[in-house]
C-alpha cells in the first residue's frame, strides 16, 4: 500500500454507490448457486429404500427402520461420539466407514466359503484377489430398484448385514473401547436393530454407485481400496483448477490494494481524535458488562470439557483411576464444549453490538437498562436451559420429548429445537433494541448514519441466518439435514458472523478516531463482497461427500478457494496494528496514548489466527482431493481451533476488554489491565501449544494413516490405542493447562472485577 495519506475531507464526499451495488450482485448472485446446490441435494440425496431384501426375497430390514435408526444415531448424541460421512465427533469411528469395511471384509469371507469352501486366510495369493475383486463388483453394483422401492442384496451381502447387528452390540458395551460413552448405552435390541440398519444404509450409499455415473453417491468417500473406494478423477480436476482461480483473486485484490492508497483498516497521515473514551460510559453501557462475566464464565466451562474430551481421546478407559463416563461421558463433555463456545461468543457480540450501538448517538433511552437486564434474564435462561436439556437428553431422561427439550443430537446444532426458538425470538429482541437504538434518524452524527446502516443490515442478518436450523427433523434424510447444517456452521458463523464482525470492528475503530468514515465504509463493502463472493457458493465445500454431485463439487471447489483471499489482506494491515497501539491521541488538547491497547493486542490476533487457521488451514481442506482423505481426521480440529478460538473466539475476547476498559474509571483499570495481559498471552500462548505439540501432529499422521491402510482405520478405537497416538495425545495436556490456567482463569477475574466496578459506581451515583 502506498504511505499517501487519505485526506481529512474525505468524509464530507459520498463513496461511489456502486459499492453497494456490487454486494448486492455478489449477495443475490451467490444465494443463486447456493440455492441451486440446496435444493438439488432433495433430489440428488441417497435414496431411502423403502424395503431392503436378501437373493431370497426376505425383508432384512425397512427404509422406515433407517429413518428410526437415524433417530437412534441423534436420541443417544452419538454424532457428538463418531461420524457418519465424516461429518461428527473424532472420540469414535466414522460408522459409515466402519461398517463398510466390515461389510467388505463380511461379504469376502461368504464369497470365499461359497467359491472354495475355504476361509479366505486359507486361500492363495491369486484366490484372494480374485474374491477382493469381486467384493468391489458386488458392492459397486447398485441393486436398488426405484420404481418397486427396493433393495436387493446378494446373499453374501445379506449374511455380511446380519452380522454387523453383533458388532454394534458389542461397540456399545465397553467405554475403553468407544471412546468413553456411557457403558451399554444400546441395549434395546430394536433400537440396534434400527441403528444397524441405518448405518449399513450409509454404508451402502457410500460405496453403491450412482446411476448413470462411475462413483457412489458420496464420490466414492471413505477412501478403502478393499471395497473399490478411491477418489474419482473430478476430485483432482477441480483441486487443481481451483489453485488457478485462488492465485488470480490474489493478484487481483494486490493489484486494487498498490493502485488505491485508501484501502485499509486505519486512515493514516491524520490527527486521532476518539469519540469513546475509556471510563465515560452511560447507565446502560455499564448494565451490560454481567453478559460478560456470562462470557467469561462460559468459556472457563468450555475449557475445562474441552480438557475431558481431551483426555477421553488420550486414555478412554478410566479419567486418573475414576469412571467419568458413568457422570459425563465423552459424547456429553463434547457437546457442551460445541454449545458453550457458540454461546460465549454469541453473548459476546450481542453484548458489545449494544454498547457500540448506544454509542452512536448522544442521549440514552431511560428503557435501555430495564431491557439489557430482561435480554440478560432471558440469555441465561436459555443457556442453563439447552445445557441442563443436552445433559438429561443424553441421559435418557427426556423420553420422547429429547428432540424438544434435550438433545436433538445434530453436531453443532444439539440444543433441543424449543430452545432453538426461544434462541432466535431472543436475537429478534436484541436486534429490536439495536434497531431503536442504532437507526440513522436516531444517530446523532451525519457522518456516521452510512456506518449505522450497514452495522444494522450485519446485526439482522444474525438471527434470520440462524432460521434453516429449524427446517429438518430426527429423520429427514442425512444429506438434506447437513445441507441445511452447513448453512448454521459455515453460512452463518463463517459467513454472517464475520460480517458483522467486519462491521463491528470498522465502526470501533471510526469511533476511536483510528478511521475515516470513509475509509471504514470501503473496509466493510470491500469485504462483504470478497467474503460472500467465495463464502456463499463455497459452502458446499462441506458437502463434497454428503451425497452432493459432482456439480457441487466444481461450483464449491472454484468458490470456496476464493474465501482465503480476504484473508490474506490482513498481513497487509498488520504493522498499522502494531503502530496503533503505540500511537498518541489529541483528548482534550493533549497528546495521549491510544486507549484500549489491549483490544488491538487482542484483534491483532484475530488477524494471526484468520490468517493461519481459516487461510492456511482452510484452504488446505478446501481442496477436493485433500478434503476426501483428511475428513473427519484431527487435521480438521487443528483448522476448528485455529479458526473458531482463533478468530471468533478472539474477536469475542477483543469486545469483552473493550467494554471492561470503556466502563472503568482510570484509578480501577490497572487492577483489572494485569489480568487482561496475562489472558492475552495464556490464551494465544496455550492455543499454539494446542496445535504444534499434538493437534496439527496427530493430524498429519492420521492422514498418513489413511493413506497407508484406509479410512476406516485411522478413525478406528484401535488406531487411537497405539503409542504413538497416546502420545500425540498427551502432549495435548500442556498446551490445555496454559490455556486455563493462564488464558480462561484471569478472564473471569477481570470480567468479575470490571462488574463489580461498575455496580459500585451505580450505587455511588444513587447517593
Amino acid at each position: 500500500m502506498n504511505d499517501a495519506a487519505q485526506p481529512l475531507s474525505d468524509d464530507d464526499t459520498e463513496l461511489s454507490p456502486w459499492w453497494l451495488r456490487t454486494v448486492a450482485i455478489v449477495l443475490v448472485l451467490g444465494f443463486a448457486g447456493l440455492l441451486a446446490i440446496t435444493m438439488l441435494a432433495y433430489s440428488n440425496a441417497p435414496p431411502i429404500p423403502g424395503q431392503v431384501v436378501d437373493a431370497q426375497g426376505n425383508t432384512v430390514f425397512t427404509g422406515d427402520d433407517v429413518s428410526k435408526g437415524q433417530a437412534v444415531f441423534l436420541k443417544y448424541g452419538l454424532m457428538d461420539n463418531g461420524s457418519i460421512w465424516g461429518h461428527g465427533a473424532y472420540l469414535g469411528p466414522d460408522y459409515s466407514a466402519e461398517a463398510l469395511h466390515f461389510i467388505g471384509q463380511d461379504t469376502a469371507a461368504a464369497i470365499a466359503q461359497e467359491r472354495f469352501g475355504k476361509p479366505l486366510a486359507e486361500l492363495d495369493e491369486s484366490q484372494r484377489a480374485g474374491v477382493r475383486a469381486e467384493v468391489a463388483v458386488a458392492l459397486k453394483t447398485n441393486r436398488y430398484d426405484a420404481q418397486a422401492d427396493v433393495l436387493r442384496l446378494t446373499a453374501p451381502e445379506a449374511t455380511a448385514y446380519r452380522q454387523q447387528v453383533g458388532y454394534w452390540t458389542n461397540y456399545f458395551k465397553d467405554p475403553a473401547k468407544n471412546g468413553g460413552l456411557k457403558p451399554d448405552l444400546i441395549s434395546d435390541p430394536t433400537e440396534l436393530h434400527q441403528f444397524t440398519a441405518f448405518v449399513t444404509w450409509a454404508a451402502w450409499a457410500s460405496v453403491a454407485n450412482r446411476p448413470g455415473t462411475q462413483a457412489s453417491y458420496t464420490n466414492n468417500f471413505p477412501y478403502d481400496p478393499s471395497v473399490g473406494n478411491v477418489p474419482t478423477p473430478y476430485a483432482l480436476l477441480w483441486s487443481a483448477l481451483s489453485l488457478l482461480l485462488l492465485l488470480a483473486g490474489i493478484a487481483t485484490v494486490l493489484l486494487a490494494f498498490g493502485k488505491f492508497d485508501y484501502l485499509g483498516w486505519i486512515s493514516r497521515g491524520h490527527d486521532v481524535r476518539p469519540q469513546l473514551l475509556p471510563g465515560k460510559s452511560s447507565p446502560g453501557q455499564r448494565a451490560l458488562v454481567k453478559f460478560f462475566v456470562v462470557v467469561a464464565l462460559l468459556f472457563l466451562m468450555q475449557t475445562l470439557v474441552g480438557g475431558g474430551v481431551a483426555h477421553f481421546r488420550a486414555d478412554p478407559g478410566t479419567f486418573y483411576g475414576f469412571q467419568l463416563e458413568n457422570i459425563f461421558p465423552s459424547n456429553l463433555l463434547r457437546t457442551w464444549h460445541l454449545q458453550t463456545a457458540i454461546f460465549w461468543i454469541a453473548t459476546a457480540y450481542v453484548a458489545a453490538a449494544l454498547l457500540l450501538g448506544r454509542s452512536l448517538r448522544s442521549d440514552e433511552p431511560r428503557w435501555l437498562a430495564g431491557w439489557v437486564h430482561l435480554l440478560f434474564g432471558a440469555f441465561v435462561v436459555v443457556i442453563a436451559g439447552s445445557l441442563l436439556g443436552v445433559w438429561a437428553g443424553i441421559a435418557q431422561k427426556m423420553g420422547t420429548w429429547w428432540f424438544w427439550l434435550g438433545n436433538q443430537g445434530w453436531e453443532y446444532l444439539e440444543l433441543g429445537r424449543l430452545w432453538q426458538y426461544l434462541l432466535v425470538v431472543g436475537l429478534l429482541v436484541w436486534f429490536a433494541i439495536l434497531w431503536v437504538l442504532a437507526r440513522p434518524r436516531a444517530v446523532s452524527s451525519e457522518k456516521a448514519r452510512p456506518l449505522a446502516r450497514m452495522f444494522l443490515f450485519a446485526a439482522v442478518a444474525i438471527p434470520v441466518f440462524y432460521i434453516p436450523a429449524l427446517f429438518f427433523g430426527a429423520e429427514t434424510n442425512y444429506t438434506v439435514v447437513d445441507t441445511w447444517r452447513f448453512w448454521i456452521i459455515h453460512l452463518w458463523v463463517e459467513g454472517f458472523f464475520e460480517f458483522f464482525a467486519t462491521t463491528v470492528v470498522a465502526l470501533t475503530f471510526y469511533q476511536l478516531g483510528l478511521a475515516h468514515r470513509n475509509v471504514a465504509l470501503r473496509v466493510i463493502y470491500l469485504d462483504a463482497i470478497l467474503y460472500f463472493l467465495g463464502g456463499l457458493v463455497g459452502t458446499g465445500h462441506h458437502w463434497y461427500f454428503t451425497g452432493h454431485t459432482n456439480f457441487n463439487m466444481a461450483m464449491s471447489a472454484m468458490f470456496s478457494v476464493l474465501e482465503v483471499v480476504p484473508l490474506t489482506l490482513l498481513t497487509l494491515d498488520a504493522w498499522d496494528f502494531v503502530k496503533a497501539t503505540k500511537g498518541k491521541v489529541d483528548v482534550d488538547g493533549k497528546p495521549t496514548r491510544v486507549p484500549h491497547k489491549w483490544t488491538f493486542y487482542f484483534l491483532m490476533a484475530v488477524g494471526f489466527w484468520n490468517f493461519v487457521g481459516a487461510g492456511m488451514l482452510g484452504f488446505f481442506l478446501n481442496l477436493p482431493i485433500v478434503s476426501y482423505y483428511e475428513v473427519g481426521t484431527q487435521v480438521t480440529p487443528t483448522h476448528g481451533h485455529a479458526a473458531l478460538m482463533g478468530v471468533f473466539g478472539m474477536l469475542a475476547l477483543a469486545l469483552m476488554v473493550f467494554t471492561l476498559r470503556q466502563t472503568s474509571t482510570e484509578e480501577r483499570w490497572p487492577g483489572i489491565e494485569k489480568y487482561v495481559k496475562v489472558a492475552f498471552w495464556g490464551t494465544n500462548g496455550g492455543l499454539a501449544m494446542m496445535l504444534l505439540m499434538s493437534l496439527f501432529p496427530s493430524g498429519v499422521l492420521q492422514l498418513w494413516d489413511v493413506l497407508e491402510n484406509g479410512y476406516w482405520h485411522a478413525r478406528s478405537i484401535e488406531y487411537m490405542g497405539l503409542p504413538r497416538s497416546q502420545v500425540i495425545e498427551w502432549l495435548r495436556l500442556p498446551g490445555d493447562l496454559v490455556f486455563i490456567i493462564f488464558g480462561a482463569v484471569p478472564l473471569v477475574i477481570a470480567s468479575i472485577k470490571g462488574w463489580l466496578g461498575v455496580r459500585a459506581d451505580a450505587a455511588a451515583e444513587r447517593r
